[in-house]
């Protein structure tokens, strides 16, 4: 048990902790963003979107000393968005998202960042859907491996469609509408 406790202790402590701006700039090279703050100090923004699911901001105070690092998308940090909060504000907040979603019929635009995944899923999302350019709410997507490997089967759309990210098996190229346990009548298992 005390092993289990200081592997998973280990794993929380990953992220290199940096104490000065030079020190930063040395091993992670120019930041993607970096934001002024009212009090004086700059955050460094570095983002690691679309690929990876983290995004590390550095806030350096004028002496060049680091006095905050944090992950944007931990789950603490993506509980502060909240209704109404502008697109700036939300960037500032979480930084570069991945992807947008635009809904014109719902007039709807949605920012997708990759967050870290539980087991078994192919990706997860953390979304902000803005309406009128402010926050009217957030969710979660979740995609799913299908029986056939795909994005798509029991967890995906009916049709084999996968989940959210798009036409992964149209049944146009992929023989039928799929079935969920991964087999189809014109192609066998």
């Amino acid at each position: 048990m005390a092993l289990a406790l200081v592997v998973l202790s280990g794993c929380a402590s990953m992220q290199t902790q940096f104490a000065r701006e030079a020190e930063l700039v040395a091993a992670r090279g120019e930041p993607h963003r970096i934001w002024d703050n009212p009090d004086g100090t700059r955050t460094y923004e570095y983002s690691t979107q679309p690929n990876g699911s983290s995004t590390w901001m550095y806030t350096i105070d004028a002496n060049g000393s680091i006095v905050e690092q944090h992950d944007a998308l931990s789950p603490r940090n993506r509980a502060r968005v909240e209704r109404g909060m502008s697109k700036d504000e939300v960037a500032r907040l979480l930084g570069e998202h991945d992807s947008v979603q635009i809904y014109r019929r719902l007039n709807e635009e949605v920012w997708d960042w990759r967050i870290p995944t539980d087991h078994g899923f192919a990706g997860t999302y953390f979304n902000v859907h803005f309406i009128d350019d402010v926050v009217d709410r957030t969710s979660i997507t979740q995609i799913h491996y299908g029986g056939d490997g795909g994005l798509s089967g029991w967890f995906g759309h009916p049709f084999g469609w996968g989940m959210g990210i798009g036409y992964h098996h149209h049944p146009r190229f992929y023989g039928g509408y799929g079935h969920p346990w991964g087999w189809s009548p014109w192609y066998g298992w």
